[in-house]
């Protein structure tokens, strides 16, 4: 009996024995041997050219290494940027090492991560990545010292400082640019803390879509504690009703009030308006889609005695009286600059923000409201003389005139192709009796490349013509003519092929001519707006001072129907 209980015993044991090593790879002895070659190295995380984007100034990042040795690892180093930031030396396989841990010091910029592994003979292998860390966003513009565009959070960017939610704010659902936009609800909007941003200066830009109800609201408050003190900081709100709003500022100057009417929004239009007002020492400006609505002088700077808060969305707690409160409009894009902007920089933020896209297949686009800037580039064209601006449009805000032995000049690379079409709006006059208007060419005495868009007449007309260049001859066609006491806007618009060359006006063929061949734009390389210019100022065809407006070019000649459809769309 005690030997069957001894043998059930040992059964038992094994049976133990065996279902505890039961998934477990057993370890197999193997001598040294000879150590041959140097630690090998994987870096799991960061990889090469690892990107870190967010909001932390300052952020961790989770490394992961995996170092294997044909013998034994004796030691792994790893390096930030040069500097030591772990090291480690026991294992618990000699032969195989998986060390993960978190750095918690990354700054933003470029950085260098290396690992050096190094066996118990001494031999040594060194691996390297580059990651980096970026910032949320880098001010793109002088002067610009605060970015907030409520992408689903109230975070400013530029000094990475979250707004505070009074009431209960919220978010749009749509956006001009990026994901989201600002909202607000009754009784709720933000403040952020603007004391160490207020400058002598000032402009704040934004989009805005407009929501009429209520009837009144405050935009962008900064005012000091003392209730209903108006002489310092800034109050921009509106007022108005279903149909118009209209965007207002009120500015403190220590011991008074400046008052600026600004600029109406349609409402039933819909669309989202860029809103800027800039305070200068001297006046305070409002703008609107980048044209200055209206500007009040001031007498003294700015004040910003006891200002410490800016409110985003009401009136707010200096600024709720007479029914300023919270605004259900649409914000988008806030940004703060500690400098009065111009127009054109205005204008430039716009179109680098927001750019153009091209509603017809232009290739250029000049629409002149303030500024000489092709939209689709971006690029300004060269001012030669004294040029200027209308003070009035068929489109927009303003259209370009000129002045004696004035005009500009354009590089044309990238917006002409073997076929070409031109459409602009036009108010002629007839002094001097002749002009330029849009001119391509190579050289001075050569018509046999490019074209010359000119006038000629009286008083009483202007006859438009064209000269087309086709590499060893020229076609001319005598266009249509303008009734000069009309005093009229006319639509112009020019296509050439490869066969033809024509002439509209407000969408009407006036003139044809053929082409043997299409224009030869050999040693062609800038566009004159407003004169002959360089290559075609001979026979007294220089600068026009008649009124341009919607410059617009294309890389094909446009059809009779294509060129309605834009007429159609602008009348």
């Amino acid at each position: 009996m005690k030997l069957f209980k001894n043998i059930l015993i040992a059964m038992i044991a094994l049976v133990f024995a065996t279902a505890c090593d039961e998934g477990i790879d057993p370890i197999t002895a193997v001598k040294p041997g000879v150590d041959e070659t140097a630690p090998v190295i994987k870096i799991n995380y960061p990889t090469e050219g690892t990107i870190i984007k967010v909001l932390d100034l300052v952020t961790s990042i989770d490394i992961d290494i995996e170092v294997t040795d044909d013998i034994e690892i004796g030691s792994i180093s790893v390096l930030m940027n040069g500097t030591e930031i772990a090291n480690f030396t026991k294992f618990t396989d000699y032969r195989i090492a998986f060390e993960k841990f978190t750095y918690d010091n990354v700054n933003s910029g470029d950085h260098i991560m290396t690992v050096i592994a190094t066996d118990l003979e001494g031999k040594s292998t060194t691996s390297s990545v580059n990651f980096s860390k970026e910032p949320p966003y880098t001010a793109l513009f002088d002067g610009e010292l605060f970015y907030m565009p409520f992408d689903g959070d109230y975070y400013e960017l530029v000094n990475i400082v979250q707004a505070t939610e009074v009431g209960f704010p919220g978010f749009a659902g749509e956006s001009i640019i990026g994901t989201d936009s600002y909202s607000g609800t009754t009784d709720s909007y933000l403040t952020y803390p603007i004391a160490s941003m207020l400058t002598p200066e000032f402009t704040a830009a934004f989009w805005y879509k407009v929501n009429p109800s209520p009837d009144r609201a405050g935009i962008l408050v900064i005012g000091n504690d003392i209730p209903e003190n108006r002489n310092q900081g800034f109050r921009l709100f509106r007022e108005g009703n279903g149909a118009e709003q209209r965007i207002k500022l009120n500015v403190g100057t220590g011991d008074a009030e400046v008052w600026n009417d600004g600029g109406i929004i349609d409402v039933a239009a819909g669309e989202w308006v860029h809103v800027a007002f800039t305070i200068s020492q001297t006046q305070c400006s409002i703008f609107l889609n980048g044209v200055e609505m209206n500007s009040s002088p001031m007498d003294a700077g700015i004040d910003w005695t006891g200002c410490e808060t800016l409110t985003i969305g009401a009136g707010g707690e200096t600024f709720s009286y007479w029914d300023h409160k919270a605004d259900a409009s649409a914000i988008d894009e806030l940004r703060l600059f500690n400098k009065a902007l111009t127009a054109s920089e205005i204008q430039n933020m716009i179109n680098v923000t927001n750019p153009y896209e091209p509603k017809y297949g232009e290739t250029f686009y000049m629409p002149f409201d303030g500024d000489y800037t092709d939209l689709i580039s971006s690029e300004e064209a060269t001012i030669v003389g004294t040029t200027g601006f209308a003070g009035e449009s068929a489109i927009g805000s303003d259209a370009f005139t000129n002045t004696t032995d004035s005009y500009l000049t354009f590089p044309i690379e990238g917006i002409i192709g073997n076929e070409f079409s031109t459409v602009f709006w036009y108010k002629v006059n007839p002094s001097p009796d002749r002009a330029g208007i849009l001119v391509i060419g190579d050289d001075v005495d050569d018509r046999n490349q490019g074209f010359r868009l000119f006038r000629e007449g009286d008083a009483s007309s202007q006859r438009i013509k064209l000269n087309i260049g086709t590499g060893e001859t020229e076609v001319w066609n005598d266009g249509g003519v303008i009734d000069v006491t009309a005093n009229e806007w006319i639509q112009i618009a020019v296509t050439v092929s490869q066969t033809k060359n024509t002439i509209y006006f407000n969408g009407v063929e006036m003139l044809s001519s053929d082409l043997s061949q299409g224009i030869d734009w050999t040693g062609c390389t800038t566009l004159t707006i407003g004169a002959g210019g360089e290559t075609f100022s001979y026979w007294d065809h220089l600068s026009d001072s008649s009124f341009l407006d919607e410059l617009r070019i294309f890389n094909t000649a446009l059809s009779q129907e294509e060129i309605q459809t834009i007429y159609d769309a602008e009348k």
